[in-house]
């Protein structure tokens, strides 16, 4: 064992002890512990929206990287457990073992309620749906008064009402009324009688007044009914709601300026 022959002798190993502890110290902070955790360096993220969970995970772990999911929802026309976003955004530079905070796909449709269509025209059907992330399918058009009106709703081939519980994203069918009725009744004939007459009577019996056509030249009085369409055979029937064209003699009569 070494002894020490003054205290010169004890202050120069002192020095010597701090020296290399020194140098212990400041090797292993600078040196030894940057190349074994590669402190200092950084990694790109990569992109991983589009990509399947499995293989994002993977890919993930080639990195030295990390993912949490934070949020899941549902696209029907994307496929399940398809990563939808990420965050940090790909090519931002992180640390290894950085978690990329991911939300994803699901793969089967949360359920929620039917709304109400019934009565609303097509187009506050469309802007409904959206707004439930349901989706327009197949419309059907039926005789009825209602004309554009949405009357049934289906899904799936069933019909649902207001408040049932169907999958997000699921595909609605709708039966929309086109405005014709489905009583027959036999076609009446106005030929023959004042155009102004004549409206009164097809209107009445809810029909609609289609084009007038003016004719010249008829021995007619001005204003008479010379030809209908459809027209009034024996055994004709029509539906309530459908047009009527009418040919009238004369001149079309020239509109007033108030």
């Amino acid at each position: 064992m070494f002894k020490a022959n003054s205290f010169l002798d004890v202050v120069k190993h002192l020095l010597i002890m701090g020296v290399i502890v020194a140098a212990l110290i400041l090797g292993f902070f600078y040196y030894y512990l940057p190349s074994t955790t590669n402190h200092g360096e950084s990694i790109s993220v990569p992109k991983i929206t589009g990509m399947q969970l499995q293989d994002a995970d993977a890919l993930l772990e080639e990195q030295s990287l990390r993912y949490f999911i934070n949020d899941s929802t549902y696209k029907p026309d994307q496929k399940p457990f398809e990563i939808l976003t990420q965050d940090p955004a790909p090519g931002a530079k992180v640390k290894e073992d950085r978690k990329i905070y991911i939300s994803v796909n699901m793969k089967n449709p949360p359920m929620i309620k039917m709304p109400k269509l019934i009565d609303g025209s097509v187009k506050n059907a469309e802007l409904i749906l959206k707004s439930y992330d349901l989706r327009k399918g197949k419309i059907t058009y039926v005789p009825d008064l209602q004309q554009n009106a949405v009357l049934k709703q289906f899904v799936g081939g069933r019909e649902v009402k207001p408040g049932e519980m169907v999958p997000k994203g699921a595909l609605v069918d709708l039966h929309v009324g086109d405005g014709l009725g489905n009583t027959e009744f036999e076609m009446p004939s106005v030929v023959g009688m004042p155009v102004d007459e004549a409206s009164v009577l097809l209107v009445g019996q809810g029909l609609q007044i289609g084009n007038i056509i003016y004719v010249q030249g008829s021995d007619e009085p001005n204003g008479t009914v010379l030809k209908q369409r459809p027209f009034a055979e024996v055994g004709a029937k029509i539906r309530v709601g459908e047009l009527v064209d009418l040919w009238v003699a004369g001149q079309e009569p020239v509109q007033g300026i108030d």
